[in-house]
Formats: structure tokens, sequence, C-alpha cells
């Protein structure tokens, strides 16, 4: 089995490829690229690969753009330090998405996931491994939680996630902001909350607050390529996205 890997951070991609030859002494590394353009370049000249293993955020962009722009076949497993990719990841050839740091089980994991996969679409596959494979499939989707229960005075009040314009922590507690101004202290931190909710509609913009999209007013240009955010319910906190994060909250609105 054949496998390219795209990262362009070297210790990574070699741990990685460390990390394969243990989880499965089979599959053959036949590339090591990190870039976007680099991986173009390697795709137009070279045959299909059984595999891709691919970084989304690469130093000249995210690894989307090689999907959008080349007509890529190989199934892919992405792997990143950022959860807010995951639905973004599953709309191209993904089969999985691993969170770094990567580890051994979870790799060998995806790679069972794969051979399923490729086993049950080979040709004379019987009803038994499709039907495997589609409960494997649909054990990965994750289901995301709908709504909160807050304490309102002496009452307990169901919020649905659709109501939730932001979370925010503040004095070691984290409050829910209702669309309609309305505040709850909840008892799930950020990194509990990031688990839990869809990051199709939620990004977490720094260490302080966690906004759906359409708690987000206004974006401005700030110091040292950084962003500053005016979120609705207006808010006194200056609210700030970091220039290393800022790629990751453009590629998510722009979805």
């Amino acid at each position: 089995m054949t496998a390219l890997i795209i990262e362009d951070e070297y210790p990574a991609a070699e741990r990685l490829e460390k990390l394969i030859g243990k989880a499965d002494a089979r599959v053959q590394i036949v590339g090591v690229l990190e870039s976007v353009s680099a991986a173009l370049a390697w795709l137009r000249v070279n045959p299909p690969v059984d595999l891709i293993f691919s970084d989304i955020q690469l130093s000249d962009g995210l690894s989307f753009q090689i999907f959008e722009s080349f007509p890529v076949r190989s199934p892919v497993i992405f792997t990143t330090s950022y959860d807010e990719y995951a639905i973004r990841a599953f709309r191209v050839n993904s089969i999985d998405y691993l969170l770094k740091p990567i580890k051994l089980p979870e790799l060998a994991s995806a790679l069972a996931k794969y051979q399923n996969m490729k086993q049950a679409l080979a040709p004379g596959a019987n009803a038994e491994k499709i039907e495997s494979l589609l409960t494997d499939l649909a054990r990965s989707q994750r289901a995301y939680k709908t709504r909160f229960l807050v304490k309102h005075g002496d009452q307990f009040v169901p919020v649905g996630h659709e109501q939730v314009a932001y979370f925010y922590t503040a004095n070691e507690l984290t409050c829910l902001v209702g669309h309609d101004g309305r505040q709850y202290i909840i008892e799930h931190t950020l990194e509990e909350l990031e688990s839990l909710i869809d990051p199709l509609s939620f990004f977490r913009l720094n260490r302080q607050f966690i906004a759906q999209v359409s708690a987000i007013r206004k974006i401005h240009t700030y110091f040292n390529g950084k962003l500053k955010i005016d979120l609705w319910p207006a808010i006194a906190d200056e609210v700030l996205v970091s220039r290393e994060k800022a790629p990751a909250f453009k590629a998510w609105l722009d979805q």
C-alpha cells in the first residue's frame, strides 16, 4: 500500500512516518510534501497513491486548496491541531480526522477503517461487509450538543444551541450569552465545550471566547496580523484572534 504525507513541519512528518510504520509495516511512504504548491505539482505528475495523510494548515495555505484544485481520488486521513476543520474535512475524500499529537491506537484505527472501506468496495464484496462499513462510518459521525440546561433564578431553563451567541470565561467561571443578551453560568469549561459543540457553527476565538458565527458582527485588522472581533450582544472586553489562528478563522467564516 502506498501513501503520501503532506506536512509542513519536518518533526511532525518524521514522527507520523514512524507511527505509520508501527501501525502497519505494509504502508510504503512514497513522498513527504510541505506545501499546497508542492503537493499539486507532485500529484499532477505521479500516479495516484492508495492513501494520503495531510495536515491542514500548510506553509502556503490550507490543504483543502489541493483537493479543490485537483481531482484527487485517493482517500485522505487528515492530521491537525485544530478541531474546527472537522466538518469541512469530511466534505472531501476524508475517511478520518486525527488531532495532534497523534496516538498510535488512533492511527491504527484509521488505517483499519481504510482497509475495511477498501474491502467493502471491492468487486464481489458481500452485503455483510458493506453493512459493517456503513456502521463504522455512522459511528465516526459525531453528534453535537443541541441544548444546554441552565439555571435561571430558582428554575432550570433549556437553551437551544441556536440561541447561543457566545461562551466566555471570567473569574474561573464559564458563561453562556444568548442572542437576547441574557447570561447564564454553565458547568462546562471552554475546553470541554470545544468537543461538545458543532465546529461548523462555533469557533474558539482565543482562550476566553467561543463564538457562534451569527454573533460575529465586524472583523477589524489589528497589530501584528491579529484580528479584532466585534460580537453581538456587545461585550466590554477586547476580543482578539491571534495571527497564528487568523487563517483558520477566515477559512471557518468562508465555509
